[in-house]
C-alpha cells in the first residue's frame, strides 16, 4: 500500500455492452478517507464504473488502482479482500434469514465444524454497535423496514473489512429521518478512516454530506470540483450540458371543493401485509385540473392505498369513484380503460417485466390497441417504442433491448413514458422520479404539471417532501395509515407539514 497514493484512481475506462459504449475514457480520484459524491444523468455510467472498481465486471481498458496498487482485472473477492466492497440499488439480501446470518453468509463462523449462530450473533451485535449500525442481529430480513435492510448491506461490507464503500443511490427508497440517520452513519465511518463513493441524483445530498463531486456524462468524466465551492446549479449544469431549472414553485389555488371530483374515496379501509388496516377510513377527492399531493414518511398507508385505488390490492371496506363510476371492485384492466393510469412505486414488482423488451414494456395494458386478429403488430409497436424513447429520452435508445439492461433511472422513464402517454383521466403517481436524475426529473415535473393544466386530475405521493411542495395544489399527511392533516399549498411548509408527518400533530381529516 502506497500511503502516499489516493484510495481509488480510475484512468481511461472504457466499457462496451454491444452496441452501448457505457463508459468512455472516464477517470475518478478519490482521497483516502473523503466521502466522495458521483454524479451524472440516468445511463451516464456510473454504476458501470463502479462495478468495475467492485469487480463485477471488467473493464475492455483503462487501468484501476486502489491505495497506489494496480488492481486492474481483479474480480468480487479480491476487491472485498482488499477492502473494496459494494451496495447496490437493490439489496442482495436472503429475506428468510436473520440479520445475523444474512451479514455472515459464506464467512460463517464455525465451531466443531458446524455453523456457530451464537458466536455470529455476538459478533454482528458487536459491530453494528462499533458503528452506529443499530440493527436486531436476530430478526429476520423480511420483517426489516428499507432503512434497517441497507444498514444489513453495510454490515455485510464492514463484517468483511471494507474499509472503501461504494454506495449506489443509498437514499432512493428510504424516508427523511432514515436519510438522516445514514448521514450520521456515513459520516462515523469517515472519521474512523473509511472512504465512501455515493452515487446520487439528489444534488442537496451532494451539498450536504460530500467533499468533493465527480460530474459524468455520457459515459465520460467531465469535471471534478470541491463541494464547497460549488452549487447545485453549477453541478446539475455539468450533468445535463444546460442550465436546470431547480425551483421549487408554490402550486395553483386549490380547486373549488364543490367541484364534481374526478377522484372521490370514501372511507376506505385497506390491510396490510402484516397488519388488518393498513388504511383506516381515508377519504378525500381530487378535482379535474388538480395535484393532489400525499406526504408522509414511507410505510403509513401510502402504498397500500394507492395500490387499492388502482386495482392491485383488495378494499376491505369503502368506495372508490372515478367520476361517475364505482370501481371499488372493478379489475385493472376495467380501470384503465375507464380513464384510470398508474405509476407503481416498486417499478420491478409492479411496472415492468425485466426481461421482456423495452418496445413491449411500453404497450403493457394497451396492447389491444397494437393487435390484428389476435396478433400483435411488431411494426406498429416498434414505431410507437420509438416515439416514447425520443420524447422521454430514454438510453440506450434500442427498443429491443431488455429493460433489464437499463439503469434504474431509464426503466422508470420506460414506465413514466407508457402511463404518461395513454389516455387518462385520473393518475397516481407513485414516487414518479425515485432513482431519475435532475434533468428527467424536471421533465416529469412539467409532464405532470402538463397533465394537470389540460384538466387531468394527479394524486402524487412522493417520499421526497420537496416534491410534493413543488407539485401539488393541496397536500395531506399520512400518519399511521390514516389522513391526518389537509393543507393548501399556501400553507404548507416542511416546518408545518413536518410534525404531522413524524406524529407530533394530528388533526384527521374527516
Amino acid at each position: 500500500m502506497n500511503d502516499s497514493a489516493p484510495a481509488i484512481r480510475l484512468t481511461a475506462i472504457d466499457k462496451h455492452f454491444g452496441a452501448v459504449h457505457a463508459n468512455r475514457g472516464a477517470s475518478l480520484v478519490v482521497r483516502d478517507g473523503e466521502i466522495h459524491a458521483l454524479v451524472g444523468e440516468n445511463g451516464a455510467g456510473k454504476s458501470t464504473l463502479m462495478k468495475i472498481l467492485s469487480g463485477m465486471m471488467p473493464t475492455d481498458s483503462g487501468t484501476i488502482e486502489v491505495h497506489g496498487r494496480d488492481v486492474t482485472g481483479w474480480d468480487t473477492s479480491e476487491a472485498i479482500d482488499a477492502g473494496v466492497g459494494m451496495v447496490h440499488q437493490h439489496f442482495m439480501l436472503v429475506p428468510t434469514l436473520t440479520v445475523a446470518e444474512n451479514v455472515v453468509l459464506g464467512r460463517e463462523p464455525v465451531s466443531a465444524g458446524r455453523f456457530d449462530r451464537v458466536r455470529a450473533v455476538r459478533d454482528v451485535e458487536s459491530l453494528c454497535k462499533q458503528s452506529g449500525l443499530d440493527v436486531p442481529a436476530d430478526r429476520l430480513v423480511a420483517d426489516l423496514s428499507v432503512g434497517e435492510a441497507q444498514r444489513v448491506e453495510i454490515l455485510k461490507l464492514l463484517y468483511r473489512g471494507a474499509r472503501v464503500l461504494l454506495l449506489d443511490e443509498p437514499t432512493a427508497v428510504l424516508s427523511p429521518p432514515e436519510v438522516a440517520e445514514l448521514w450520521k452513519v456515513l459520516r462515523r465511518l469517515r472519521d474512523g478512516g473509511a472512504t465512501i463513493v455515493l452515487i446520487t441524483h439528489k444534488l442537496d445530498e451532494v451539498m450536504a454530506v460530500s467533499e468533493n463531486v465527480t460530474v459524468m456524462r455520457a459515459g465520460a468524466t467531465v469535471e471534478q470540483m470541491r463541494t464547497r465551492d460549488t452549487s447545485p446549479e453549477k453541478i446539475a449544469k455539468a450533468m445535463v450540458g444546460r442550465d436546470v431549472d431547480l425551483t421549487v414553485r408554490a402550486g395553483r389555488s386549490a380547486s373549488d371543493p364543490t367541484a364534481s371530483a374526478a377522484l372521490d374515496v370514501r372511507h376506505l379501509v385497506v390491510r396490510g401485509a402484516r397488519v388488518d388496516r393498513a388504511v383506516h377510513d381515508v377519504s378525500f377527492r381530487v378535482a379535474p385540473g388538480e395535484i393532489l399531493g400525499i406526504a408522509g414518511v414511507e410505510g403509513n398507508g401510502q402504498t397500500e392505498l394507492l395500490e387499492a385505488i388502482a386495482g392491485i390490492r383488495a378494499v376491505t371496506s369503502g368506495e372508490i369513484l372515478l367520476g361517475a363510476a364505482d370501481i371499488t371492485n372493478r379489475s385493472v384492466h376495467t380501470r384503465g380503460e375507464a380513464g384510470l393510469s398508474h405509476i407503481p412505486e416498486d417499478r420491478h414488482r409492479r411496472g415492468l417485466i425485466l426481461d421482456y423488451s423495452i418496445a413491449d414494456n411500453l404497450i403493457f395494458g394497451q396492447q389491444h390497441q397494437f393487435t390484428s386478429n389476435g396478433i400483435l403488430l411488431r411494426d406498429a409497436i416498434l414505431d410507437h417504442a420509438r416515439s416514447r424513447i425520443i420524447e422521454y429520452d430514454i438510453r440506450p435508445t434500442d427498443p429491443s433491448l431488455p429493460a433489464r439492461a437499463l439503469s434504474g433511472g431509464n426503466q422508470q422513464k420506460i414506465v413514466i413514458a407508457r402511463e404518461m402517454g395513454r389516455a387518462f383521466d385520473v393518475l397516481l403517481a407513485a414516487q414518479p422520479t425515485r432513482g431519475v436524475d435532475v434533468g428527467a426529473i424536471e421533465f416529469i415535473h412539467a409532464e405532470i404539471r402538463k397533465a394537470r393544466d389540460a384538466g387531468k386530475a394527479v394524486l402524487l405521493v412522493s417520499a421526497e417532501l420537496k416534491e410534493v411542495l413543488t407539485l401539488s395544489d393541496r397536500i395531506g399527511v399520512m400518519y399511521g395509515g390514516r389522513l391526518v392533516a389537509m393543507f393548501s399549498r399556501a400553507e404548507a411548509s416542511e416546518e408545518v407539514i413536518g410534525p404531522f408527518m413524524t406524529g407530533a400533530k394530528r388533526e384527521l381529516v374527516a
